[in-house]
């Protein structure tokens, strides 16, 4: 598990903090910089997977991230031509420091320092432990890609969820890993089976039908509903609810998690009803609780809210969950997020409630009374 980054001089953030827990939530304003922690993990990862971390560089451009060039990774207002990554992991004595220098139009970052010699595979950044669903993710289709590849050797969904119907079907019968996952009413302890019920809180009765098409190489999928004892016809994705389809990979992606992954996922709330996006957060916590680390990046109250039942209800530790909200100073000469860190009690009370931090509710219900 990572227990910390700093990032310095990396876009909007010139020198901030992040001590990591189990299931990270961050918010904030549109534009103050929640995705560029995010980002910062991403580059390190692509940098790996492309052989260029060790001895290269970091790569802006690649499968997980498209920053541009050097110009648009390095903060405005840095006082040093660089950027540095520290990253601490659990099972490590020291932290790493990955520094690298700046060339204003490259989209390979020179690197100038590493402590790490080698990035062994049993970190969940570098590894098949590892899972990342963009807020940018596919929308109802019948029709989805294979890739035997990204199923199999890298346990992926895909960035988009383009993976995520072949995964299902390839992987339905799959016992869970982490038993405190299955739902209470889910009729076996296979991925589709707890799929379906927890599903079915977002969308009463629904039943999935995921089925690989080696001859089209494509997966097709459809779904249809539980009527009393009857089920209906099959319909289409394009025929069912948005947010059905949205949301289908993130909680694909949680429900075949294990102790030591690490989950990162953009706005797992979105397209869902608000009973939905609370159900997020309470799967989110669930699976930290059992050894996930959880990233999440979210605009949702609701899922806030879920996190902090889940806190009350003994679902996960306080201990385990870190809020972040990031927001910048409009009035400052420093074009910069500063990051605060709201604490969450036992009886899922949060200690301090900054303008803008999920607090749009009460404003909206101060005009209306």
């Amino acid at each position: 598990m990572i227990e910390f980054i700093n990032i310095k001089n990396f876009k909007t953030l010139l020198n901030a903090s992040f001590p990591l827990g189990a299931l990270n939530l961050f918010s904030g304003l549109n534009g103050m910089g929640k995705s560029t922690l995010i980002q910062s993990l991403l580059l390190l990862r692509q940098s790996h997977e492309r052989n260029t971390l060790r001895n290269k560089g970091l790569l802006l451009n690649g499968d997980y991230v498209n920053l541009g060039t050097g110009k648009d990774a390095l903060s405005s207002f840095s006082e040093q031509e660089e950027i540095v990554f520290t990253v601490k992991w659990d099972d490590m004595d020291q932290p790493v420091c990955y520094e690298f220098g700046y060339q204003h139009d490259s989209d390979l970052l020179p690197l100038r320092k590493s402590e790490m010699e080698d990035h062994p595979e049993a970190l969940s950044l570098f590894n098949s432990n590892f899972q990342y669903l963009s807020a940018d993710r596919l929308g109802p289709q019948s029709h989805h890609q294979l890739s035997e590849f990204h199923i199999r050797a890298l346990n992926s969904l895909g960035h988009h969820g383009e993976f995520a119907v072949h995964f299902i079907a390839v992987n339905g019968a799959n016992i869970l890993a982490i038993e405190a996952l299955r739902h209470p009413k889910a009729v076996s302890d296979t991925l589709l089976a707890n799929l379906e019920a927890w599903m079915s809180e977002i969308t009463p009765g629904l039943k999935i039908k995921a089925v690989a098409q080696p001859q089209s190489n494509s997966a097709s999928l459809g779904y249809y509903f539980k009527q009393g004892k009857e089920t209906t016809e099959e319909f289409k994705p394009q025929n069912i609810g948005f947010g059905i389809s949205y949301v289908l990979p993130v909680v694909a992606s949680i429900l075949s998690s294990d102790k030591g992954d690490l989950l990162i996922i953009e706005n797992p709330e979105s397209h869902l009803h608000p009973a939905g996006q609370a159900l997020m957060g309470r799967l989110c916590a669930i699976a930290a609780k059992n050894g996930v680390q959880m990233i999440v990046e979210s605009h949702s109250d609701h899922l806030l809210n879920g996190i902090r039942i889940a806190v009350k209800q003994q679902n996960i530790d306080i201990s385990d969950v870190k809020i972040f909200f990031l927001q910048r100073d409009v009035h400052s000469q420093v074009h910069a997020s500063e990051v605060i860190y709201p604490n969450i009690d036992q009886k899922g009370r949060i200690d301090y409630w900054p303008d803008g931090f999920f607090d749009q509710w009460d404003k909206n219900l101060d005009q209306l009374i």
